[in-house]
């Protein structure tokens, strides 16, 4: 179960400037299992390594493509800061998986592969000659990221509020999962306010959501049962992996399956939805304001 959410008694900081901040991490020495005790959620976490940084260029990419197109001053703002950090967050990730699961023996290439083929070959711009088809193309886009932020947002929301310190974690690696989560929170307006402003369609929201859930859930299962099996400390089969997400989602350290792809989806299918309704940008911003790598980043 989830600790108690931290962030009931915090006051509401009232409209937030979304901006990049400029984090390192340190993780040198960091062992790979950094959950001690617990491969199958250490590893599923650091999956996040691998997936992210190809999503979100290709994030950052097609909000550039828009940008010129959106006249509200606030809207553009608000997106421009989205790009900083998606942008961060790419660079960040990259380099952990560099300097930590590489250097443990992990090989993502076949994963790399697969991703950067989905972002950098499937789901590029149209190259129509039509103008309006164009347009069509990137307003789906722009729903597809609105879906895929909307799980960033619940994974956010859960790594601000689970357990992984009463299981000892590395707290590096605690600071980096929730420093992005955190950002995750704050900036969880954005895409879908983009996606509205470009074609206000439940249509479009939902064939984008129908999309995005089987995409993420095929990551997740096929990235985690690779490093699982290319783990060189741990012999686990297929079901004994499940078991232990299982487990490790009963204790707090993963969400479970159940609730974000069923749950948190049916959410998002509500006529009325809003991303306001997924965590605190209260507990977010007292996050960042605690967070170590955010500190040392303003000094």
């Amino acid at each position: 179960m989830l600790r108690p959410r931290r962030f009931a008694t915090e006051v509401d900081p009232g409209p937030v400037q979304i901006q990049a901040r400029q984090v390192h991490f340190d993780v040198s020495g960091i062992p790979l299992h950094w959950i001690p005790g617990h491969p199958v959620a250490s590893n599923l976490v650091s999956l996040l390594n691998v997936v992210l940084p190809a999503a979100e260029r290709w994030f950052v990419a097609t909000f550039n493509e828009a940008l010129p197109y959106v006249k509200d001053p606030k809207l553009a703002d608000d997106m421009r800061g989205f790009i900083g950090q998606e942008a961060t967050h790419a660079d960040v990730h990259e380099q952990v998986m560099y300097d930590f699961m590489v250097e443990h023996g992990v090989n993502p290439e076949p994963i790399l592969a697969q991703i950067e083929y989905m972002f950098t070959k499937v789901l590029t711009p149209s190259t129509s000659s039509d103008p309006k088809r164009r347009f069509n193309n990137l307003c789906e886009r722009l729903w597809l990221i609105a879906a895929l932020e909307h799980y960033t947002a619940v994974l956010g929301d859960f790594a601000l509020n689970c357990r992984w310190d009463d299981h000892g974690a590395h707290p590096t690696m605690v600071d980096l999962y929730r420093w992005h989560g955190a950002e995750e929170v704050e900036h969880r307006n954005v895409a879908h306010d983009v996606a509205v402003y470009f074609r206000d369609s439940y249509v479009d929201r939902i064939r984008a959501m129908c999309i995005a859930m089987p995409l993420m859930w095929a990551f997740f299962e096929r990235g985690m049962w690779y490093l699982v099996k290319t783990d060189p400390s741990v012999e686990l089969s297929w079901w004994q992996t499940q078991r232990q997400r299982c487990r490790d989602s009963g204790l707090g350290l993963l969400p479970k399956w159940r609730t974000l792809f069923f749950t948190n989806t049916l959410d998002y299918f509500r006529p009325g939805f809003t991303p306001e309704q997924m965590g605190s940008t209260a507990h977010a911003v007292a996050y960042l304001a605690s967070s170590p790598a955010a500190r040392s980043a303003r000094l």
